[in-house]
């Protein structure tokens, strides 16, 4: 993949402190490897219809953070509070900066479209609230994140963003 732009990064002692006072939603993880957002509410009315529905519409955004280090997707595990789980079986990276969305439903994954899809058509994510794990091949946590739609989507819009 491609890297779609650039990601400028001043850390200063300030910054640290105004992060660490922040309420944590998810305690930071030594990954460079990030949700970036997710869309777990899909535009329309549910469908897990292959043909027709819509879970093609419900993603996780999944970004590389670190600015010299590309990072390999094989291994790592995308799952839910109830244990629905995606694991990347084949070589996906990711350059510095640049993403991948995980997309519901069947298609052909692209490195030029920066999406890979679970090949399964049924929804990974609540409307109302779960929460997001990352995990890496070794089963660490990379990054971890719990919405509730009441509190997390002021917009409405079914959409959540994570790590900016």
């Amino acid at each position: 993949m491609r890297i779609r732009s650039a990601l400028a990064v001043a850390a200063t002692a300030g910054t640290v402190a105004v992060v660490a006072a922040a309420p944590a939603q998810a305690a930071e993880y030594s990954s460079a490897l990030k949700v970036k957002g997710v869309q777990y509410d899909a535009p329309g009315r549910d469908s897990n219809n292959c043909r027709t529905g819509n879970t093609k519409n419900e993603y996780v955004t999944i970004k590389n953070y670190s600015r010299t280090a590309t990072v390999n997707l094989k291994g790592y595990v995308v799952k839910d509070a109830s244990g629905k789980r995606f694991t990347f079986r084949a070589n996906h990276k990711l350059e510095p900066g640049d993403y991948v969305k995980l997309r519901g439903g069947k298609g052909t994954d692209s490195d030029a479209k920066n999406v890979v899809y679970r090949q399964n058509c049924n929804f990974i994510w609540n409307n109302d609230k779960d929460t997001i794990y990352l995990l890496k091949p070794s089963g660490a946590r990379a990054d971890v994140h719990s919405y509730t739609k009441a509190r997390d989507d002021r917009d409405g819009d079914g959409y959540i963003s994570y790590h900016g």
